[in-house]
């Protein structure tokens, strides 16, 4: 999904301006036609436009990602620089190219000034830092609604699939909850299992369809899923699974962090110390970062066209925009993942 504004309406923007503004001189201002369309008054009007424009552009694609978003004091404080710049930008163009092709100049000599000249046209240029700003935050807020409807759109998606691929899920954990009763006290480590076997089902069922899970609760449900495994395996399961940083309140996009913890278990090499896997998770700085390192079974080629990993980006792309990173590299028989995405 791109978040910038196609281009192309930027120009068709101005144009409009520029057609309003001549339409304006002569309808409003009473100004005669021949003098707003002769060559010297088009080449002065092209020209102060064009200034603004290129104001207008260095606003929208720089100041405001850089300023206006997290820091806008500093965005403030940027102002006067754009209204100077656009004094500078328009006296290069009317004093010193139009001049060169027409030997006219817009202003007089005494108005050419240093001082002058700045003073007279630094509120010219607020026009362009008022409409790119303007046009900034309204696209922002256009796109923070699309990726939030599209983002409703992949969790339903997710969890539609999530749910066709279990049989009855609400059946299943009644029974789990039943067959825990009877064995609690019959084979205490069976039941310990059932009941979180029952968990993982639960928050599967539970908390799959929001928008946002807490941190806290992704990480618990992947530390019971690899206990689980590291039943499977009679603990000859050869992953190293590291955690680090602190996590309390911070929320993610449900459903991440399985992803790559279960497609370790599905295609990668588990049984043998020589090969040992790995998973890591590192939470600094309001940021996450997901690592994986396993080798490949043999004949396995995963991560490619998966329907699993488009889910995945295209719900990355609706959640956070371009602020994240997903990376993977396969190389001889191994596998690497990489994930960092922020934290809310």
């Amino acid at each position: 999904m791109d978040s910038k504004i196609p281009f192309k309406y930027h120009l068709l923007l101005f144009l409009a301006a520029y057609i309003i503004f001549t339409l304006w001189d002569i309808g409003i201002k009473g100004e005669d036609i021949q003098s707003v369309t002769d060559f010297y008054s088009i080449l002065l009007s092209t020209t102060h436009l064009l200034a603004v424009f290129l104001i207008y552009l260095l606003n929208f694609y720089v100041l405001c990602p850089w300023l206006l978003q997290k820091k806008i004091g500093f965005y403030v404080l940027s102002i006067p620089f754009s209204l100077v710049l656009f004094a500078g930008v328009r006296y290069v163009l009317q004093e010193v190219i139009v001049y060169e092709l027409t030997g006219i100049h817009n202003y007089f000599e005494t108005s050419r000034l240093f001082a002058y000249y700045l003073k007279d046209n630094f509120f010219f240029g607020l026009p362009s830092v008022i409409l790119s700003a303007g046009m900034y935050i309204i696209w922002q807020l256009y796109n923070y609604r699309r990726r939030a409807q599209q983002l409703l759109i992949e969790n339903k998606k997710a969890e539609f699939q999530l749910l066709k691929s279990q049989v009855s899920p609400h059946f299943l954990f009644n029974t789990l909850n039943s067959f825990y009763s009877e064995l609690v006290e019959k084979d205490e480590k069976l039941a310990d299992d059932l009941l979180v076997l029952s968990d993982l089902l639960r928050y599967v069922i539970t908390e799959n369809d929001k928008e946002m899970v807490l941190l806290s609760d992704d990480i618990d449900f992947i530390k019971n899923y690899i206990a689980l495994q590291q039943r499977r395996f009679e603990n000859e399961m050869y992953l190293e699974f590291n955690i680090n940083g602190n996590y309390t309140h911070q929320s993610i996009l449900p459903s991440v962090l399985i992803h790559f913890t279960e497609n370790v278990f599905k295609h990668g090499v588990l049984n043998r110390p020589d090969k040992k896997a790995s998973i890591t998770i590192t939470i600094t700085n309001d940021r996450l970062e997901v690592s994986t390192f396993n080798h490949v079974q043999q004949g396995e080629n995963y991560y490619s066209t998966g329907i699993g990993y488009k889910n995945l980006t295209d719900r990355l792309n609706f959640a956070y925009g371009n602020n994240y990173i997903l990376e993977k590299n396969s190389k001889n028989d191994t596998f690497i993942t990489y994930l960092n995405i922020p934290l809310k």
